[in-house]
Order: structure tokens, then sequence, then C-alpha cells
């Protein structure tokens, strides 16, 4: 079995967001931590140097061994689009997706956008506060 290879640091979260990558991305993921610290309780945190990560819950795989703490959602600038992270599952809110506005999917847990331009995000932290409920009334976190 392999460790997983993404986890909290001690990294300043402020810092990271101020070396993402153009300037537009940088902007929008900044307003983004803003909709994110309005819509949880939980502190952000740095994932890995890349992922802006809040709370966090104990999972184990029913189809592997593997294990570990992971965030409760969380929300990761990339390259060609910013990652969001609704960790109880995108498709549970499929009613809230449809009023998103423009985004692509995972299969999973991943909302992926290009700008915050091309979303409404009183339905994102809708999406963001009902994922964090569910995944703390799954896990029996508090």
């Amino acid at each position: 079995m392999s460790e997983i290879k993404t986890k909290p640091t001690n990294l300043d979260v402020d810092s990271f967001m101020m070396s993402v990558e153009p300037d537009k991305k940088r902007v929008d993921s900044i307003e983004l931590k803003r909709l994110f610290d309005s819509a949880v309780d939980e502190k952000a945190i740095l994932w890995n140097n890349n992922m802006i990560g809040y709370g966090s819950y104990h999972y184990k795989s029913e189809k592997s061994k593997q294990e570990g703490d992971w965030p409760l959602t969380a929300f990761s600038p990339r390259k060609q689009y910013i990652a969001i992270y609704i960790m109880s599952g995108v498709n549970n809110y499929k009613e809230l997706l449809d009023k998103l506005g423009k985004h692509k999917i995972s299969s999973g847990s991943c909302i992926y956008i290009n700008k915050i331009e091309d979303i409404n995000l009183d339905i994102l932290k809708k999406i963001i506060s009902a994922s964090v409920a569910d995944m703390k009334r799954i896990y029996n976190v508090e």
C-alpha cells in the first residue's frame, strides 16, 4: 500500500495565494478563498503545497487498503482551471449544479471552472456548505 501524498502543511495559505499565476487566476483564487471562508467554519490550510483545504476527515477505502485524512472541502488553482473539491460527491447536488453556470465535473468530487465570472457564487456557496454539512454527518466530524 502506498502512502497518501496529499497532506496538510504548515505553509502560509496567503503566501501561496500570492504566488498563483497568472494574475487573473490569483484574483479568482483570492475571491474563492473569501467565499470558502464565509461558507465553512474551518480555517484554510495548505495541503500538498497547492490545495487550500478546510477541515478534515479520516477515510478508509472499501475498494483498497488505502486510508488517511482528507479535507472536508477544498480548491486548487491549476494551470488549466480551478478545481473545487466537493468531497461528498458532486452528483449529490445536481439541482444546484444546474444553476451554477459554466463548469465541468468529474464523475466523483470535482467541479472545474475557468474563471469565477462563469459561475454563480451564491450557488457555489450553497454547494460547499451542503457538502461540508453532509461530510460532517457521514464521517461524524465535529
